[in-house]
Formats: structure tokens, sequence, C-alpha cells
């Protein structure tokens, strides 16, 4: 099925008044599509959209109003590491422009180079670096695959997202956030190593959406939940199991900052 296919057959289901915002949740925040007053329909119904076989994921798209403005939120999200598809998010994004979107909010969970950013602790993007050397773009035949990314995370959702946590009190920090492959953890060495590039935290999903996004003309902000430190700096055990109990912490923190930046887009 096409993207506009796709955009059709949601519109049907849950209106066509166009979406205003996209929101990818990650580990820990999955709850926050069912505050969404709307239709979720499942990725199954969505002919291409990805599984999201990732467990703390659930393979749902929610359409509907979440503080006063029309929401498009990916419940789940299908990871490089699931397939070896880098470019596995791009169908949900081109749908998710068909809708209308101009802007999409991206969240993850992270671990932290950084000792004054430790567990429970969010970071906005400023910047990423794809460590891993892969693109989503490969194999794309226009001249737009040649995406300029000085402006991948955009200013003004930056300092919306910025207010928001000044308004309810949330510290928020902000860094540079190297993408890995996954599925494994880093090692010590490659923690080294993303530290002297100038990483201040590391996860596994997130940069192939903002270089889709920016390929599709959406305008892009992503924040991570801090869950663990990097390999080597500290003795924590890292674990899939440890990032799920962890993520919910920063993720209450999240949730307040998102409900507020979108109250200021009515």
């Amino acid at each position: 099925m096409t993207a506009e296919t796709i955009a059709a057959y949601i519109r049907d289901q849950a209106g066509h008044a166009p979406v205003q915002l996209g929101l990818v949740l990650g580990s820990g925040l999955g709850h926050l599509a069912d505050a969404v007053n709307g239709v979720a329909i499942p990725y199954a119904d969505l002919g291409g959209f990805p599984h999201a076989g990732v467990s703390g994921h659930q393979p749902k798209l929610v359409i509907g109003d979440l503080e006063g403005v029309r929401v498009a939120v990916f419940a789940g999200r299908a990871h490089y590491y699931e397939s070896g598809n880098a470019a596995a998010m791009r169908l949900p994004l081109e749908v998710l422009r068909a809708l209308g979107a101009e802007h999409l909010i991206l969240t993850n969970a992270a671990g932290s180079l950084r000792a004054d950013i430790p567990p429970g602790d969010l970071m906005l993007l400023s910047d990423h670096i794809a460590f891993t050397g892969l693109n989503p773009l490969i194999g794309e035949v226009s001249d737009a695959r040649f995406v300029p990314m000085g402006d991948a995370h955009d200013t003004g959702l930056r300092d919306r997202l910025k207010a928001a946590a000044a308004a309810v009190s949330e510290p928020l920090a902000e860094g540079v956030y190297a993408w890995f492959s996954g599925p494994s953890f880093e090692t010590p060495a490659e923690i080294r190593a993303a530290k002297v590039l100038g990483a201040d935290a590391v996860g596994m999903s997130t940069v192939p959406e903002i270089i889709l996004a920016r390929f599709l003309g959406l305008r892009v902000a992503a924040v991570s939940t801090i869950t663990n430190m990097g390999a080597g700096l500290s003795d924590e055990a890292l674990s899939h199991e440890h990032t799920k109990a962890m993520a919910p912490k920063g993720a209450a923190k999240l949730e307040r900052i998102l409900r507020e930046a979108l109250r200021t887009l009515r």
C-alpha cells in the first residue's frame, strides 16, 4: 500500500481533520498513546507498517486529540537491529506527512556519557552522530536524497520544549546523541570513542527517523529518557529489562513536558 492509500484509510477511520504533529514513543511512554482521545489502529491493519517487535513497544497508531492538538502517536517503532533495514520507519513517516503533519517529536531511551545527566534525567538532542555509518536514504534515486542536516534538530521546536520544561519545572539537559546499531549494548571502548567524538548519550534508534523526516520536509525535535550510564561508566548491569524498568522514571517527567509543549501549539 502507498502512503496516500494508507492515509485515506486512516481518515476514514479517524476523521479528515489534518494532523498537526507526530509523536514517536520510546520505552516507558506507551501509556501516552492511551491518553489520546481518538482512534487506535493496529499496524497490522496498515499494509507495510512495521511490526515493532520490541517488548515495551505497542504496534499501533493513535489519531486524535491530546491537549487540544490533533496528533498522530506511533506507540511503537521499528529499529534497524530488528531487520537490518535502516529505512524501516519510512512508510509510517510518509503517512504522517500525507496526513498533513509538519512537525515530529521523537522520544527514546538512551545511555548517558555524562555524570551530570544520570539515569532518570532527560536530554534534548541538540545534534546527533550516525556512529553506525548507515543511512536510511541509501537506495533513494532522486536528488532529494542529498538532505542537508545542519538544521536537522529544529530550533523552534527545541525552544518550545525547553520553554515547556521550564514551565513545569522539569530539568532538561541538552546534548549530542550517537546512534549505534544494536541490539548488543556498546563496549566500554566504544563508549570512550563516542565521548571523544563529542557524544553525550548513546542509543539504538531515532537517527534514521530524523534523516527520513528531514527528507520528507518535517521539522523535528527529539528527547532521550536516560535509563543507564554507558558501559564502563558505572557498576550497573546493562540489559533490556533494566532499560524497561528505568524508563518510566524519566518518562513521567517527559510526559509533563510534552503535554505542556502541546498546549502551546493550540
